[in-house]
């Protein structure tokens, strides 16, 4: 009986255990901040750790290689966002990232690699930022 109850702990135990190791790679992740007129780097740094702890999560499979702040090109639909999701503030950040042969959670292409790919997050009246929408 003992030797059946080890066997069953040992077959549910270990899936759960590898699935815990499980999601994106931010490891080495190359952060590119321009300049900018509205937030500081460490304010900068702090956002895009949010969008680096989501993809850690739920992009298993794939590699995070660059995420870019463009104030520039953020500040063109930024108000908009803002606007759609009646928030206070609205920013956008780019990304590579490459996909193994898995096509991550299988709604992505295997073995390739996308870019410009947006993560809009929005801050509220309590001033908290929140990832809202991401994709092209």
């Amino acid at each position: 009986m003992k030797k059946i109850l080890f066997l069953l702990c040992t077959l549910i135990i270990i899936p759960l255990l590898s699935a815990c190791g499980k999601g994106g790679n931010t490891e080495h992740v190359q952060r590119n901040i321009g300049s900018s007129q509205i937030y500081t780097e460490e304010e900068i740094l702090e956002i895009m750790g949010i969008v680096e702890n989501f993809f850690e999560k739920e992009f298993e499979g794939c590699t995070l290689t660059e995420l870019t702040y463009d104030e520039e090109r953020s500040n063109l639909s930024c108000d908009e966002w803002a606007d759609r999701y009646q928030a206070k503030q609205a920013i956008i950040f780019y990304s590579t990232f490459q996909v193994d042969a898995s096509g991550g959670d299988g709604s992505l292409n295997p073995n390739s690699t996308y870019t410009n790919w947006n993560w809009i997050l929005t801050k509220d009246n309590s001033n908290k930022w929140t990832l809202k929408t991401w994709g092209y």
